[in-house]
């Protein structure tokens, strides 16, 4: 495919892998904030009031967010370690599937703390419906959308 640049594949690659660094940047803010919100949870008086579903949520929230964060962290700990063995496209390509986790799991933490705020606020179908509706925005802006912009193009 030619896109109209004039680099080699050597300066394609450090281009995709300086493109992976910003989004994984602007990724692991809004994983390490998430995180960070929480992990004060416990510590607010009333959380000892949620119900066994409330804090199962919470729970598998407080999982998620480690898991987004190691997926996260993934690919800087690779090239760390990889660095200088010229395995380069194996190492964006690596670093491209991950970022594909840390989208889903940032999908499914989004639309659980919503369902977990809701529920302690509202009530549990509120939840439901609130991060039912998060969720399907979700998918829309992350999967659907870029899809339909690939289709389009061809």
């Amino acid at each position: 495919m030619n896109d109209g640049r004039n680099e080699t594949e050597e300066e394609r690659l450090d281009r995709k892998w300086n493109d992976l660094l910003q989004e994984l940047r602007v990724m692991q803010t809004g994983a390490q904030l998430t995180a960070g919100f929480l992990l004060t949870l416990p510590f607010q008086s009333t959380f000892q009031d949620l119900d066994d579903f409330a804090t199962g949520l919470y729970l598998t929230l407080v999982v998620l967010a480690a898991l987004t964060t190691a997926l996260v962290l993934a690919p800087v700990a690779i090239h760390r370690r990889l660095s200088g063995r010229h395995i380069k496209e194996r190492l964006v390509n690596t670093a491209h599937r991950l970022v594909y986790g840390v989208l889903t799991c940032l999908t499914f933490l989004v639309s659980g703390m919503v369902m977990l705020i809701f529920d302690v606020v509202v009530d549990r179908t509120y939840a439901v419906v609130a991060s039912g509706s998060i969720f399907l925005v979700l998918v829309l802006l992350l999967a659907v959308l870029p899809l339909s912009l690939v289709r389009s193009d061809d």
